[in-house]
């Protein structure tokens, strides 16, 4: 059994803590939260901590799950992996490119396992619409938002997660890890453009942005993503992949608003449309829920560790899809293209 220390108790905290609760390859041996959070009834016997230091030195544990915010990721994992144990990440892995790799390099010099929280990779109708996508074949365009209306509460975490990392840079790392996987191609410059739209978030930090990637087979992406209580509700999740032989596109899928985490993943169907040939509509039903995605992805992170499964790829993927959002951010507040041989960000 594998004994796990949670670090960082909000949303995906919570969910992950509770894919290991339920998952008997695991026992959760602490739980850590700069302050005293409401836990679900199943998470509320685990000993808690304030302090990560202390809890890593006294619990001993053989994973860390790092589900803090961003700023502290690359310092967690690397501390946990010099305390012995193997290490689960949320994304996005670090806020600099300098740090994620320094965090892979800790992994690879320790023969540590390190997972990065990529949650769309462990489900099933997105690894649907990644294979239909790569049938058509390329080169591609890549049409994919994710912007989200929030107000009270989860307007607070917004903000809160905009003390460090921008939406596009949160969430954007899913997506363009999406397009890597479909393309193989390598990304060659990067052009960005945000806007702040509240006085209610930091000076140097902006809540709406887009960008556009270009790859080396002549592939192009766009990505957009916005918080805040301004943001539509209007065609905020779009989700088409184009080729010369047709398309792909997730459709119909019922959600409860551009709020609701379930609908950040749900598909329902997709729609193949051939350039020549009849349109397919391939319905998925019974889709996996938040927390189902959870299960499975640590399900992943067990096989990861038991298995001995070599995640060199997955490790340089997680870099790869950071350093293109980071380079868009980057874009972003200087009004400037990027190109990405001879981009640095430390």
């Amino acid at each position: 059994m594998i004994r796990v220390l949670v670090a960082g108790l909000g949303n995906m905290g919570r969910s992950h803590a509770l894919a290991y609760h339920h998952n008997p390859g695991f026992e959760i041996v602490g739980l850590v939260n700069r302050t005293e959070p409401e836990l679900p009834p199943e998470l509320g016997a685990y000993p808690l901590s304030t302090d990560f230091t202390a809890a890593l030195a006294e619990r001993q544990p053989d994973l860390v799950a790092v589900c803090t915010y961003s700023d502290s990721h690359a310092d967690f994992a690397i501390a946990a992996m010099q305390a012995g144990a193997d290490v689960f990440v949320e994304k996005p892995l670090a806020t600099t490119v300098a740090d994620a790799q320094r965090v892979v390099a800790c992994a690879q010099k320790l023969d540590r396992k390190l997972v990065v929280g990529y949650i769309l990779r462990h489900h099933p109708s997105w690894q649907r619409l990644i294979a239909e996508s790569r049938a058509l074949g390329g080169p591609y365009v890549f049409r994919l938002n994710l912007n989200q209306q929030s107000s009270g509460p989860e307007w607070e975490t917004h903000k809160a997660l905009m003390q460090t990392t921008s939406p596009i840079v949160d969430c954007g790392v899913h997506y363009v890890d999406v397009m890597c996987q479909i393309t193989d191609a390598q990304p060659l410059t990067v052009r960005g453009m945000g806007l702040r739209l509240s006085d209610e978030i930091a000076p140097d930090m902006y809540n709406y942005g887009q960008f556009q990637v270009l790859f080396d087979d002549g592939s192009c992406g766009w990505y957009e993503a916005g918080w805040g209580p301004m943001i539509s509700e209007t065609a905020y999740f779009v989700k088409d992949i184009l080729s010369p032989n047709g398309s792909v596109s997730i459709v119909g899928a019922e959600t409860g608003g551009s709020s609701d985490v379930d609908s950040h993943t749900k598909v329902g169907s997709l729609l193949v449309h051939p350039a020549k040939g009849p349109d397919q509509r391939i319905d998925l039903p019974d889709e996996p829920g938040h927390q189902d995605l959870c299960d499975l992805e640590q399900a992943y992170v067990l096989a990861a560790i038991r298995e001995n499964i070599d995640l060199s790829r997955h490790m340089n993927d997680a870099v790869q899809s950071l350093r293109i959002c980071l380079a868009a951010d980057e874009s972003i507040r200087t009004g400037r293209e990027i190109n990405l041989a001879q981009w640095s960000n430390a």
